[in-house]
């Protein structure tokens, strides 16, 4: 009883979300608890009275550099989900391989004559969805427990922009290394490292279908699936620097397909990871938004691209539209918006110089930025956990509750990734399922559940 009334308390700081200014008097127990609902999933108790001791812009800093904090105890709530520490080819030799042949053999048995009926679940298949599951397992005790909490939203913010479906053929055995490598350790650098990462995953390349596109004029390696693939060249363009309005043609689509022929998976059945075919290669010029590349190029006509769109204003102006909209309002102030895009461009993509900017904005501590963010079903179960100090979760029945929300971890289908604005998740339908899920966490107490279900406690 005594978790659950430290929970009621906390929730009564929850239900006013404020900002907070770097100076003058001490801040209120509202912006501090805003500030948590922004940087971190929320606060546990005593998070306020941490931070009012530290003080907001100290805090702050500390959470742009988590490298800094000590987080060892994560290590040990992670200790039992193995599979987020195997290799690229670790994975393959004992989750995919395994299946391959589990398949061809039951292809061989239907050629010899075996009786039909319904076919047998798929023991292999199951093996293989341990690597979603755990991976989703790991997302959730890190939003719980993480002490790097800036860390954990951005990782979450980041995948959502570079989204990759894990349902997608073999993108379940890619997607673990994805995060781990290409995601993670970028999210606090430079946006052209991160969207380097990214172009070269594996998990990236099958998702969006790259590692098959060629020059229509040369041979395929990939029997007879050969000519240009336009999937990621568009996607590129308008999700993950650009934009919709940012300006390119479909000529440009066209021109980036043809710089990145060539970038595929060495040796895939192998866990093999990104590598240059130039056999694939168009070695033609190409002209991208009036850059002209040079024939007779190879990998680097591909890398050309990519700094080109990691310096271009159009892209300083899309990434910072979309972090203010993550982290302030869904009606981004314009204003925040210029300095942001402003401070991306004279950084060089600085990312932690642009969430600064950011975090330490009027914008952000000002009054009518409070209760202005749903929270996704994922940041609800977060915050919820973490508000009621859950000392030991086990996160696979919350991996199920995502999916019963509507939030299927690692599964958003379309490339757009999950949508970060009220709209997606303000329904009668989302409500329910977040009053159930209180029910189930406080176990009967009424008065709790009316507090998880109120609709303070949906908004960040």
């Amino acid at each position: 009883m005594q978790v659950m009334k430290r929970l009621v308390v906390v929730f009564v700081v929850v239900s006013a979300i404020g900002g907070a200014a770097a100076s003058g008097p001490p801040p209120t127990d509202a912006a501090i608890t805003h500030l948590l609902n922004r940087i971190a999933f929320g606060p546990r108790t005593g998070d306020v009275e941490r931070v009012r001791a530290v003080g907001i812009e100290r805090y702050v800093d500390e959470q742009l550099h988590p490298e800094r904090i000590a987080d060892a105890a994560l290590s040990e709530r992670l200790a039992s989900l193995t599979t987020v520490r195997l290799s690229q080819r670790e994975i393959v030799s004992t989750f995919e391989l395994p299946q391959i042949e589990a398949r061809r053999a039951r292809k061989q048995d239907a050629a010899a004559g075996d009786p039909g009926g319904a076919p047998p679940r798929d023991p292999m298949a199951q093996k293989a969805n341990t690597l979603v599951v755990e991976l989703a397992e790991q997302k959730i005790v890190r939003a719980v427990y993480s002490e790097r909490q800036l860390q954990e939203v951005l990782a979450d913010f980041w995948f959502t922009h570079f989204n990759v479906d894990a349902r997608k053929g073999r993108d379940r055995f890619l997607i673990t290394a994805y995060e781990r490598e290409a995601i993670r350790p970028h999210v606090l650098g430079r946006f052209r490292d991160l969207l380097g990462a990214t172009a070269q995953s594996p998990a990236m390349l099958f998702y969006l279908d790259n590692w098959m596109s060629t020059d229509p004029n040369r041979p395929s390696l990939h029997g007879n699936k050969k000519g240009l693939n336009e999937n990621y060249a568009r996607e590129l363009m308008e999700l993950h620097t650009l934009g919709v309005d940012g300006g390119y043609t479909q000529k440009d689509v066209t021109e980036v397909a043809r710089a990145f022929t060539g970038w595929t998976i060495e040796n895939p059945r192998q866990g093999g990871g990104f590598t240059f075919n130039r056999r694939l290669h168009d070695a033609g010029q190409k002209v991208v938004l009036g850059h002209v590349i040079k024939p007779g190029g190879d990998e680097s006509d591909g890398e050309q691209v990519l700094d080109l769109l990691a310096k271009h204003p159009a892209t300083a102006r899309f990434i910072a539209t979309k972090l203010v909209r993550h982290f302030v309002s869904d009606t981004p102030p314009p204003a925040l918006v210029d300095r942001a895009a402003k401070r991306f461009r004279d950084s060089g993509g600085d990312l932690r110089e642009v969430m600064r900017t950011i975090l330490i904005s009027p914008e952000f501590a000002a009054a009518d930025a409070y209760d202005t963010k749903v929270k996704s079903p994922f940041e609800f179960v977060a915050s919820a956990l973490r508000a009621a100090g859950a000392g030991s979760i086990d996160a696979k029945p919350l991996v199920r509750q995502l999916q019963q929300m509507g939030m299927p971890l690692y599964m958003c289908q379309p490339p757009t990734g999950y949508k970060d604005t009220a709209d997606a998740w303000v329904n009668t339908g989302a409500l329910v399922n977040r009053i159930n899920f209180a029910l189930q966490l406080s176990r009967g107490d009424q008065t709790l559940a009316q507090t998880l279900g109120a609709p303070e406690f949906q908004k960040r």
